[in-house]
């Protein structure tokens, strides 16, 4: 029993340090384990970050995988709903999935715009038609404009086109040059259609009037939800004035309902090769034109606004696509990326200047 107490007696401090080297160990281990638990959760934090950015990723690869809502802000059978059409039937094809056009007029475009960048989702499955009236015209037009140029994901401009200003076969005006020496002596009498104060056609019309020295403020403008409304009402007698595009005109000149006085154009149209320009009818530095393109609401992800642009700018070297739109009397003119950003920022500074100047700016 002796003999065993000193054996235990010399084992006991060889014991305690085995423990507290085991204790120790365990210690470190544990501590290892907590920095090594921060890096490791770090690490593990990342790995599912990488994980779910692999997953959006591979979200977006298959875009689009179901169908798509295209908003036009406008009235069917206008410009930017004739163009939009022949975009979605486009991508429609080129996707395999469909693009279903939405018209959503109202307040001069601004009621389709708050409905596709406000409310709807920015996943890439809701699309604006965009064109000059709901984007820099809009907010020139006002301080409080519900629909900022910062609300936009611009992807592309498909088209431009020019504006005409027509009047009723039977107006006894012969050409611009006589029916600007009309409006600038009796603008009392003046009458001419939009979309709403802030319109392209009121924009088209104040510039003008400001080049010809005529009083804008005692002109009348006659409310319409888009050129299908307003070219009838001009046809019919019922308002003095139109300004619409080429495109939008072509139908109801065609069919000997209106009279083209000029093409506010540098030069004259292809598709209206016998009217003259404003400038060579004595109204010199107008600059109001028209394009269409599409936006997406803030937040959508790059890579479906770029495919978007991608796809468009493959549908303007399309031969059956640029026909198509041959037919509508325009012409491809794609602006993508930040070239598409630059030109939208410029033209909104211009129009603001022009709308603060003929009062057009509420």
């Amino acid at each position: 029993m002796k003999t065993l107490n000193k054996k235990a007696s010399r084992l006991l401090p060889l014991t305690l340090a085995l423990l507290f080297l085991v204790s120790g160990c365990g210690a470190n281990s544990t501590a290892e384990s907590g920095a090594g638990g921060a890096a490791q959760t770090g690490g593990e934090t990342a790995v599912p970050s990488a994980s779910a950015a692999g997953s959006a990723s591979s979200a977006n690869a298959d875009y689009p995988n179901r169908p798509i809502e295209y908003v036009v802000p406008f009235s069917a059978g206008g410009g930017v709903d004739l163009v939009a059409r022949t975009v979605a039937e486009g991508l429609s094809k080129e996707w395999g999935q469909p693009i279903e056009i939405v018209n959503k007029p109202g307040a001069g475009g601004a009621t389709g715009a708050q409905y596709a960048l406000k409310q709807a989702a920015n996943d890439g499955y809701t699309v604006l038609a965009d064109n000059v009236a709901s984007t820099t015209m809009l907010q020139a037009g006002s301080a409080a404009a519900p629909v900022l140029l910062s609300d936009h994901e611009f992807a592309a401009r498909v088209v431009t086109d020019a504006p005409v200003f027509v009047v009723a076969a039977d107006a006894p005006w012969k050409d611009f040059r006589e029916f600007s020496e009309w409006a600038k002596a009796n603008p009392e009498k003046l009458t001419w259609t939009s979309v709403g104060p802030a319109g392209f056609s009121t924009f088209a019309v104040a510039e003008w009037l400001k080049a010809i020295g005529a009083d804008f403020s005692r002109t009348r403008m006659v409310a319409t939800k888009g050129a299908s409304e307003s070219l009838p009402l001009v046809a019919g007698g019922n308002a003095v004035l139109a300004v619409h595009t080429v495109n939008e005109t072509s139908t109801l000149v065609k069919a000997g309902k209106l009279k083209v006085l000029a093409i506010l154009s540098p030069e004259r149209s292809p598709y209206y090769p016998d009217v003259p320009t404003t400038a060579e009818q004595g109204v010199k530095d107008l600059s109001v034109s028209w394009w269409t393109g599409m936006s997406f609401p803030k937040g959508t992800p790059q890579e479906i606004v770029k495919k978007w642009a991608d796809g468009v700018a493959k549908l303007a070297q399309d031969p059956d696509f640029v026909a198509k739109l041959k037919k509508l009397q325009v012409d491809p003119n794609v602006l993508t990326g930040q070239g598409f950003k630059d030109f939208v920022k410029k033209e909104a500074e211009y129009y603001t200047g022009l709308a603060t100047e003929t009062g057009i700016r509420k």
